[in-house]
């Protein structure tokens, strides 16, 4: 959850990130390029705050997650200031008290997404900075790209639920070498692997992002796009796909008449755009899985432990 000052997005701008919607698309930037957008306890926060506030505005389509300058994130923030607050949550950890690891915070925000996320990404992407784009829909780099899940090689853990989702895109064998050596790879690298979806010059990276957003703007069905997305995180993983049947027999059943569908089979026939009524705040359906990985995840693991929060953000 969002720290509470930034619950009044007025009174309390973001510091570290930026926010900005057009075209029914938002745009999620981080904003500390002179640290080459070190990572950061606030930057956390801010972040969960600005997906949640993407997720909940049906007039946005797409996010396009980015950072300013010429590094997407070089990791965590090692200062002085961010040492000493990371070694106070240490000691609360260590008193009992759950502490939720801040890049997983991130990863878990965009994993419970009904909102597409396109991640464009150019120069370093280290440590969190590698993990926070792995729950995105799409990866698109610069050629100056360069990853590094480099956790082994500080002495800590694989962090933002990275050995979950890496070995989910890119293999087993190829998530292993990465995360156990912690060595540097470049964009061809990433795009032979799986991990990229392409790869574009610095200056028209952006614009690809933006050229792939109005697409999914202008030519697919929100609440389609929110199903289909709960349904693969979901359902992909099942051993059975007896379950994913049944479940998508009910949605089709549901849906073949519904104001989206007639509107997308008539722009298909007339040879038009269409333009779907539908809204992911309140057309999903009721009995879709749900998206919210505490509810699903976090205390089964933990053992139900009293200080976890009931739940995280409903998206």
């Amino acid at each position: 959850m969002a720290s509470d000052e930034l619950r009044d997005r007025d009174a309390a701008p973001y510091e570290q990130i930026t926010y900005s919607v057009a075209d029914r698309i938002a745009t999620i930037s981080l904003d500390r390029p002179e640290t080459r957008n070190g990572y950061t306890l606030r930057m956390a926060d801010e972040l969960v705050d600005a997906f949640d506030r993407a997720d909940s505005d049906d007039d946005v389509r797409v996010v396009v997650f980015t950072g300013a300058g010429d590094h997407f994130c070089a990791g965590l923030d090692l200062s002085a200031g961010e040492m000493a607050l990371i070694a106070e949550k240490a000691q609360k950890a260590a008193a009992g008290e759950f502490v939720e690891e801040p890049a997983g915070r991130c990863s878990m925000r965009i994993f419970a997404m009904d909102k597409p996320v396109i991640a464009a990404i150019r120069g370093a992407a280290v440590g969190a900075g590698a993990t926070i784009v792995l729950p995105a829909d799409y990866r698109l780099l610069a050629t100056d790209a360069r990853f590094g899940f480099v956790f082994s090689r500080r002495g800590i853990f694989a962090e933002g639920a990275s050995t979950w989702f890496l070995p989910r895109l890119v293999g087993m064998g190829c998530a292993l070498d990465w995360l156990i050596s912690g060595r540097a790879f470049d964009a061809p690298e990433a795009l032979a692997a799986g991990l990229a979806h392409s790869v574009h010059e610095p200056d028209q990276l952006l614009p690809k992002a933006y050229q792939l957003a109005k697409a999914i703007v202008d030519r697919t069905a929100p609440v389609s796009v929110a199903v289909i997305r709960r349904m693969v995180y979901r359902m992909s993983t099942l051993e059975s796909p007896v379950p994913v049947h049944l479940l998508d027999s009910r949605l089709m059943s549901d849906r073949i008449g519904s104001p989206d569908a007639i509107e997308g089979f008539d722009a298909f026939l007339t040879r038009r755009d269409p333009v779907f009524p539908g809204r992911v705040g309140k057309d999903l359906p009721a009995y879709l899985p749900s998206h919210d990985p505490w509810r699903e995840g976090a205390p089964a693991v933990l053992g139900e432990d009293p200080s976890l929060p009931e739940q995280s953000p409903s998206p």
